[in-house]
C-alpha cells in the first residue's frame, strides 16, 4: 500500500522513559514511524503516557526515535526518570490518506509541496484546508486554491499570506 493510502494507525507500547536533567522527558519510539505512517520529514502525533494526553514531535536520533516532552509537561508529576509507562501515539491531524481526491492527487504530483505538507503541524494543515473547502459557493476557485496552495508549500510556507482589503 502506498504512502498516500496508509490510514492513521493508533500505536500502543510500554516502555521506560527517562527525565533529563532540564526536566525534559525522553520517550524512546519502539517503531520506525515512517514504515507505520508512511515517509515524512517529522511526525506530529498525539496520544498519552500514563494516561496523560500529550502533543509532540518524534525525532530521529542516532540510535532510533524519540518523543521529547517539556518540563511543562510533566509539571512536576509526570513519570520519574526509569519509570515504565503505557504510551499511546498517533499522528496528528489529517493525513493524506483522508484528503478530499483533488487535494490529495495535487499534493501527489508535487512531492516538494506533499513532503512540506505532511511535515507541517496540524493547524497549518487544517487552515490550509479549511481556506480551499471555503470555495463552497465559488467552485471554480476551488483548483485555482489548490495550485496557489501547492505553489506556497513548494516554497516552504507554513501558512498563506494574509491579504489587505
Amino acid at each position: 500500500m502506498g504512502d498516500a493510502r496508509r490510514v492513521a494507525v493508533e500505536q500502543r507500547f510500554s516502555t521506560a522513559v527517562s527525565v533529563d536533567r532540564q526536566g525534559r522527558t525522553h520517550v524512546r519510539v519502539p517503531f520506525d514511524p515512517d514504515e507505520m505512517w508512511g515517509a515524512k520529514l517529522c511526525h506530529h502525533v498525539a496520544g498519552s503516557i500514563a494516561g496523560r494526553t500529550l502533543r509532540g514531535v518524534v525525532d530521529q536520533v542516532d540510535d532510533g526515535r524519540v518523543l521529547v516532552l517539556g518540563p511543562a509537561w510533566s509539571a512536576g508529576c509526570g513519570p520519574g526518570d526509569g519509570e515504565v509507562v503505557d504510551v499511546v501515539l498517533a499522528p496528528e491531524g489529517p493525513q493524506r490518506g483522508q484528503l478530499v481526491p483533488d487535494v490529495a492527487a495535487a499534493l501527489g504530483a508535487s512531492p516538494e509541496a506533499g513532503a512540506f505538507f505532511d511535515s507541517l503541524a496540524q493547524f497549518y494543515r487544517n487552515a490550509y484546508l479549511r481556506w480551499i473547502d471555503a470555495t463552497k459557493r465559488r467552485p471554480e476557485q476551488r483548483p485555482v486554491r489548490i495550485a496557489e496552495m501547492i505553489g506556497l508549500l513548494e516554497r516552504g510556507e507554513k501558512q498563506r499570506p494574509r491579504r489587505e482589503g
